[in-house]
C-alpha cells in the first residue's frame, strides 16, 4: 500500500504540475482587450496584402492606431468579419461583391452602394485597376496546341486544369465557366500560389489567375481570351464600416484612382518576384506617390521568431491546459459512469473527425477572428487522445489490483484517486503527449483566422515561394514539439515510480 500511496501522490502532482507548466507558457499572454485600434484585413494573396498594408500605413499617418490582420482567408470570410466588426477595412473587388458575396440578393451594379449600406458597410470609389479573373497557360504549350481563347480548350479534353479553391466554388468561377464554354475537362483545387509552380513544372496545364499577377510576365504565361465575357469587371475598392471615423475614411480614399493596372502589377512583382516585404512595398509606394514619410523597416528574423513563439505558446498553452483540465475528468466519467461512456467517447471522436481547418472555420461565425476561436478549436481537437487514454488506462487495470483495493475497504472515490488513477497515470500521460503533438502542429493553421503563431511565416512563405520563410515557421514548430514532449517525459521520469515508467 505504501507504493500505491506514493504512486497516487506522484500522479496527482504530475497532472497538476503539467497543467500549471502548460498554462505558465501562456503567462506573457494578454487577452485581446477591446480598444480603439482600427483593424485592416486582407486576403491571402500578395496584391490584397499590399493593399492592406497601404491602408494601414495611411490610417497610421492620420494618427490612428491601426493594425493589419493579413492573410485571413477568402472573400466571404473577410466580408463576414467586416460585418461583425472584427475588422474595419479590407480591399475587395466589385465583381466578387456582385457575383459571390451578394449574389443571393441579385444586386445591380448601380445599386451596390445602397445594398452595402444595409449591412453597415460603405465602399470607396475604384482604386484604378480592374483585376479580373482569367485562365492562363504556358505560352509554349498554348502555341503547340493552337490555344488562344478559353473556347479553344474544348478541343483538348486531356489538359490538366488546376484552379484556386475559391475559384472552384464561387458563382463566377469554374462551375459557371465550364457551363458557359461547354468545357469537357474536370478540374482540381489547388492553392493559388502553388498553382503557378505546378504550371511551370508541367503538373498543371491551365490555371486561373488575376490579371495583375506578377507571374504572368515573369513566367511567359498566355492569358486566354474570354470571348464570351464570362468574367465581370473586378475593380479594386476598399470596403469599410460606416462607423469608421471620418478622417480614417478620408485617409483610405486617398488611394481612389491612384493605382492603374501596370502600377499594381509592379507592386506585386516587388513582393513576389523581388521578395520585398509587403509592408515595405506599400510604404515605398505611398512615399513616392503622396510625398509621405512612412517608415516600414522589416523586423529581424530573430525578432519575428520570438514574436511568433509567444503567439504560438498562447494558442498551445491555453488550449492544451483546458483540454487537460476537462479531458481527464471526461475520461474518468467515460470509464466509470454506465450509460455515459459510449456517448462521451462518441462525442470527442466525432469532433476529432472534423478536419482541423474546417473546425477552425466553424469557430469563426460565433466567436469572430483571432485567438479565441483558434484556442477553442484547438481545445476541442485535443480532447480525444486525453479522454481516450484516460478511459483506456482505467479499464486496463488488472483485476487482482482492483480486488486488493476493495479489500482495503476504501470508498469508491478514495479507490479511484488513491489506486486507479495512479495506476492509469502512464496511459494518461501518453494521451497528454499525443494531444501536445497534435496541438502544436494544428496551431499553425490559426494564422488563417488571425491568431498569429508559426503559421504566419509559413503562409507568407508559400505565397511568396520563399523557403526561408516557410522554414522560419516549421523549424520552431518542430523544436517546440520536441520541448513539449521532453517536458512530459521529464514529468514521467521524475514523478512516477520506476516500476510505472515506460
Amino acid at each position: 500500500m505504501t507504493d500505491l500511496s506514493f504512486t497516487l501522490r506522484s500522479d496527482v502532482r504530475s497532472l497538476l504540475l503539467a497543467v500549471v507548466l502548460v498554462l505558465a507558457g501562456a503567462s506573457p499572454v494578454h487577452a485581446q482587450a477591446a480598444d480603439t485600434t482600427l483593424a485592416v484585413g486582407s486576403k491571402k494573396f500578395t496584391e490584397n496584402v499590399v493593399l492592406g498594408w497601404a491602408a494601414t500605413h495611411l490610417l497610421q499617418q492620420t494618427g490612428h492606431a491601426a493594425t493589419h490582420r493579413a492573410q485571413l482567408g477568402g472573400s466571404r470570410f473577410l466580408w463576414e468579419a467586416l460585418v461583425r466588426g472584427d475588422i474595419d477595412v479590407y480591399p475587395e473587388y466589385t465583381g466578387t461583391l456582385l457575383q459571390e458575396i451578394l449574389s443571393a440578393s441579385s444586386v445591380r451594379r448601380d445599386a451596390l452602394a445602397d445594398t452595402l449600406a444595409r449591412y453597415g458597410v460603405a465602399m470607396t470609389a475604384p482604386l484604378g485597376f480592374n483585376n479580373t479573373y482569367a485562365l492562363g497557360m504556358r505560352t509554349n504549350l498554348a502555341d503547340s496546341l493552337g490555344v488562344q481563347t478559353i473556347a479553344d480548350l474544348r478541343a483538348h479534353p486531356n489538359l490538366e486544369l488546376g484552379f484556386s479553391n475559391e475559384f472552384m466554388d464561387r458563382a463566377d468561377g469554374w462551375p459557371s465557366l465550364r457551363q458557359a464554354y461547354n468545357l469537357p475537362q474536370s478540374a482540381r483545387g489547388v492553392d493559388h500560389d502553388l498553382a503557378y509552380r505546378g504550371l511551370m513544372n508541367g503538373a498543371i496545364d491551365v490555371i486561373d489567375l488575376y490579371s495583375t499577377d506578377a507571374e504572368v510576365e515573369k513566367y511567359d504565361i498566355r492569358v486566354l481570351a474570354d470571348t464570351r465575357d464570362h468574367f465581370p469587371a473586378y475593380k479594386a475598392v476598399f470596403l469599410y464600416r460606416m462607423d469608421l471615423p471620418a478622417d480614417a475614411v478620408a485617409a483610405i480614399k486617398r488611394l481612389e484612382g491612384q493605382l492603374p493596372a501596370d502600377t499594381m502589377q509592379r507592386l506585386n512583382a516587388r513582393s513576389k518576384i523581388d521578395q520585398v516585404d509587403e509592408r515595405v512595398v506599400a510604404a515605398n509606394y505611398l512615399n513616392a506617390a503622396f510625398g509621405l514619410s512612412v517608415a516600414a523597416e522589416t523586423q529581424s528574423r530573430t525578432h519575428r521568431v520570438i514574436l511568433r513563439s509567444r503567439e504560438h505558446l498562447v494558442l498551445v498553452g491555453i488550449s492544451l491546459g483546458l483540454a487537460i483540465l476537462l479531458g481527464i475528468p471526461l475520461g474518468i466519467v467515460a470509464a466509470k459512469v454506465r450509460g455515459l461512456g459510449g456517448g462521451v467517447l462518441l462525442a470527442v471522436g466525432l469532433i476529432y473527425t472534423i478536419p482541423s481547418l474546417a473546425l477552425l472555420a466553424v469557430m469563426v461565425p460565433p466567436l469572430g477572428v483571432g485567438r479565441v476561436p483558434a484556442i477553442t478549436a484547438l481545445f476541442l481537437y485535443s480532447l480525444l487522445p486525453i479522454v481516450w487514454n484516460t478511459y483506456t488506462g482505467l479499464n486496463d487495470i488488472a483485476g487482482p489490483l482492483r480486488e486488493s483495493a476493495e479489500a482495503l475497504g476504501l470508498s469508491s472515490l478514495a479507490k479511484l484517486w488513491r489506486v486507479e488513477v495512479p495506476l492509469a497515470a502512464r496511459s494518461i500521460l501518453a494521451g497528454l503527449k499525443i494531444a501536445a503533438v497534435i496541438n502544436v502542429g494544428t496551431a499553425t493553421l490559426g494564422a488563417l483566422i488571425g491568431a498569429g503563431g508559426y503559421g504566419q511565416p509559413i503562409l507568407t512563405g508559400i505565397r511568396r515561394a520563399n523557403m526561408g520563410l516557410i522554414l522560419e515557421g516549421t523549424i520552431p514548430a518542430a523544436v517546440l514539439t520536441v520541448l513539449v514532449l521532453a517536458l512530459f517525459e521529464a514529468l514521467e521520469r521524475g514523478l512516477l515510480p520506476r516500476s510505472m515508467r515506460g
